[in-house]
């Protein structure tokens, strides 16, 4: 694998994140071999529709951005400095106004220097997703 120190997101985030993702009040949940769990409280600041409440998709966005990091990190053992090259993001439904959204996010392919991951978000029940994602980094140093 790698030189770098063994990723561990409990250690490396403590439960929190700094930089953008502590703004929007990121929380990291759980992670596994090759997949990562983040909450993202509802909060009236992250709202993009005053008149009925819904999170706006720019914090919903973000917030699979960083699971789906999380989970090429995890994968690796080891952080790696990477760049999303692309995340497409399906839109389902609005979240509901008041409910913690979660991101869940799986990386299921390493190649020396792409990395593609897929998940979803949903708030409370998985079985009605707010969003589906898809996407591909890239390490310039390569993963590998």
């Amino acid at each position: 694998m790698t030189d770098s120190p063994r990723f561990d997101p409990r250690k490396w985030f403590g439960g929190r994140f700094g930089g953008h993702g502590g703004r929007l009040g990121m929380a990291f949940q759980d992670c596994g071999a090759d997949w990562s769990e983040l909450a993202l409280p509802y909060a009236e600041a992250l709202v993009g529709d005053p008149a009925s409440g819904v999170i706006a998709s720019g914090p919903i966005l973000a917030l699979m951005d960083v699971a789906a990091s999380i989970a090429v990190w995890s994968k690796l053992e080891a952080f790696k400095a990477h760049a999303t090259l692309d995340l497409r993001i399906d839109y389902l439904r609005p979240a509901r106004p008041g409910q913690t959204v979660i991101g869940r996010a799986e990386c299921y392919r390493i190649t020396r220097s792409i990395a593609f991951v897929r998940g979803q978000a949903h708030d409370g029940d998985p079985d009605d997703p707010i969003a589906h994602v898809a996407g591909t980094f890239m390490a310039v140093e390569g993963y590998r």
